[in-house]
């Protein structure tokens, strides 16, 4: 692992154009002194943003094409070969970074990501995942959007990898694993998933059973396991509900002067909550099982949250995320 970490960052796909994608760069060099960063996309709209301070830190990768969210999946793919998402996969392909971060189509990231960079051995196919905060600490959950329709392999390796991550990010030496269902009980569920249950019974991994969506945030489990469809409706879920919350307080403070001076003095309290709940620290999904970190950033965030994808992204290379789950894959998977 070099001395330092490089990230391939794509300032062009959000949707909000390059502004946040630069401020969370800058933020982010800011804060990891090792972090060199390769921006990709229009050099016109980058150089002369970039402080004198940070030039020796900072590489442009020139282009000024990129795949918008409305775009044509296949069409993308094969007539943008000088997209800025491309482009900043393609450096981790030649290992001129050792991550990249993108909040463009995720449909689009995924694919060609999968393209360019391979799976790992013995993952079928990658996952989205994302760390989610619990009532006693944090949490990984995947998959997140990436596969609709999952056999109970699919499931099991996605366990494999949710628990690699844990591990190689010191969060834990022996993750709990659960599988999201509809009931705890053994005989409840899809087949698919009660298959996939039996294959972790039978493996090394430190499997606790059957999770239903009111335990989630417990603190219980270090990885949730399920399908693609299931986990997105639940992570969009998760993101309505805490904007729900978060207008029904401000409603209630608004309403009359005493809870306008109510909210003064629960101000330290709820300031507290907020950042919590705030979802822009949680930003930056991991597509887990390629031969390469890929981070998405939410396409609406802002520089906050830029850099905390940033981070992800380089948390992540810090600690050799990759080989950690080809070792694990090579060892669960060849039990």
């Amino acid at each position: 692992m070099p001395t330092s970490i490089t990230i391939a960052l794509d300032i062009m796909s959000g949707d909000n154009g390059p502004g946040p994608a630069l401020t969370g760069a800058f933020k982010s060099l800011d804060l990891l002194d090792d972090l060199k960063i390769i921006l990709v996309g229009d050099e016109s709209l980058i150089e002369d943003k970039i402080a004198p301070e940070n030039k020796n830190r900072i590489e442009i990768v020139h282009t000024d094409e990129f795949i918008k969210m409305d775009d044509d999946l296949v069409h993308a793919i094969r007539n943008k070969k000088k997209s800025s998402m491309r482009l900043a996969v393609n450096c981790v392909k030649e290992s001129k970074a050792q991550a990249c971060v993108s909040a463009g189509n995720t449909g689009a990231l995924m694919s060609i990501s999968k393209i360019i960079l391979k799976t790992i051995e013995g993952i079928d196919r990658p996952a989205i995942c994302t760390s989610l905060p619990t009532k006693k600490n944090f949490m990984q959950m995947l998959d997140l959007g990436a596969n609709i329709d999952c056999s109970a392999e699919n499931l099991f390796q996605f366990a494999v990898m949710g628990a690699s991550i844990v591990e190689s990010l010191e969060l834990s030496k022996n993750p709990r694993v659960g599988l999201l269902n509809i009931g705890s009980e053994e005989f409840k569920g899809k087949d698919e998933i009660k298959e996939a249950a039996d294959l972790l019974n039978e493996s090394n991994i430190n499997y606790v059973g059957f999770v239903e969506g009111d335990e989630m945030f417990s603190g219980n489990y270090d990885v949730i396991v399920t399908d693609g469809f299931t986990g997105n409706v639940a992570l969009k879920s998760i993101e309505g509900v805490a904007g729900v919350i978060k207008h029904f307080i401000k409603s209630e403070f608004k309403k009359n002067l005493y809870n306008k001076f109510s909210s003064l003095v629960s101000f330290p309290v709820l300031n507290g909550v907020k950042e919590k709940m705030d979802p822009r620290v949680y930003n930056g999904a991991s597509f887990l099982g390629l031969n390469g970190i890929v981070v998405k950033s939410h396409g609406s965030a802002d520089g906050f949250a830029y850099c905390n994808a940033i981070k992800t992204a380089y948390y992540e290379s810090k600690n050799n995320l990759i080989d950690s789950i080809r070792e694990y894959t090579s060892r669960e998977l060849n039990e």
